[in-house]
């Protein structure tokens, strides 16, 4: 049998037998060896005495072992209900101190673990409360738009815009569902943004295609300043993605024959990509908040979207170490930068 199979209690008689026998044979041998009786008498003597010692360590050790299990048992039930952090004991001996500090560890990882699925539970509550209140406005207009063309007579005129107003609900749906699964993607990691050394003139290229005719059908000038020899380490096509939804809320949200201007500058330890706009600006108590997701100033509901592109946008550049912030003044524009690091 392994001594690691033992029990406490076994080990220690074990050990006293042991020491008996052995206090017994050595007391015979001198007996043999002597035939003095005081030393037959001393070796019994001395027998009594460690037995003795041996009961009083063996009463105080489970004693002192029985408390420490129940507090320990104690102590981890409470840490499995998420109480107390553990303070096992102020024993500086060794193997009590090595317990208290792994149970220490340990119950800071559960804590940690607790809070992470907690905001995880809170997020998804959002997220699920959040699509069901953008998915259910189209979704009224299309059931209302199916009843009106199933139960009244409509010209052939009226029925051309009833699909038009189907084509254009089925549109909002679709892009709430890409932008949805591209968030999602984002922020559970199954996207991993690679940051290679490029030039940031293709990347802004990339986002201006998008938006290049919706500008002119605004007659909004758009004008571009970029060295064509500046590189960083970005993701190019996830950055576009980003810029582009910048640029895509100046659009909406300049007025025809307004300005957008795109600036790059590269400063010491970041590069700047920065869009301003002449259009209606931001209050600013409402420039913190237009960065979550799916939130709209009540001002422009009337505009196209679903109020995830710079929630979105956000997320692509902190993922690459950056950050976004805004500068905006009601009447006079908007002005957002991208801050890419150089390291």
């Amino acid at each position: 049998m392994k001594s690691g199979d033992l029990s406490v209690k076994r080990l220690f008689q074990l050990i006293c037998i042991g020491q008996l026998l052995s206090m017994a044979a050595i007391t015979l041998i001198l007996f043999a060896i002597t035939f003095e009786n005081t030393v037959l008498t001393t070796g019994v003597l001395l027998i009594v005495c460690s037995l003795v010692w041996l009961f009083v360590l063996t009463y105080a050790f489970g004693k002192r072992l029985s408390l420490f299990t129940a507090r320990l048992c104690q102590i981890l039930d409470k840490m499995t209900d998420g109480g107390e952090e553990p303070n096992l004991t102020d024993d500086s001996e060794t193997l009590f101190a090595r317990i208290n500090h792994r149970l220490t560890r340990l119950y800071q990882i559960m804590r940690e673990n607790r809070r992470k699925v907690e905001e995880e539970r809170k997020e998804l509550q959002a997220l699920v409360s959040d699509i069901s209140h953008q998915v259910k406005t189209p979704l009224s207009n299309l059931k209302m738009v199916t009843d009106t063309l199933l139960t009244r007579a409509v010209t052939e005129s009226g029925q051309i815009e009833f699909i038009k107003g189907v084509r254009s609900q089925t549109d909002k749906l679709d892009f709430l569902f890409q932008a949805l699964v591209k968030t999602s993607r984002l922020e559970t990691g199954a996207i991993r943004l690679e940051k290679k050394q490029g030039h940031i003139y293709d990347t802004v290229a990339q986002a201006m295609s998008g938006i290049v005719y919706a500008a002119e059908k605004k007659q909004i000038g758009v004008s571009v300043y970029c060295p064509e020899n500046l590189t960083v380490a970005h993701d190019s096509k996830w950055t576009a993605e980003a810029l582009f939804n910048l640029l895509d809320n100046a659009v909406k949200y300049t007025p025809s024959g307004g300005k957008i201007t795109v600036t790059v500058e590269k400063w010491e330890m970041y590069v700047e990509i920065k869009v301003a706009d002449t259009g209606k600006g931001i209050f600013e108590s409402n420039q913190a908040a237009i960065f979550r997701r799916f939130y709209r100033e009540e001002e422009v509901h009337e505009q196209p979207g679903v109020g995830i592109g710079l929630y979105l946008a956000r997320e692509i550049i902190t993922q690459q170490g950056g950050y976004i912030k805004v500068v905006s003044e009601t009447g006079k524009g908007s002005a957002f930068s991208i801050m890419l690091p150089l390291r």
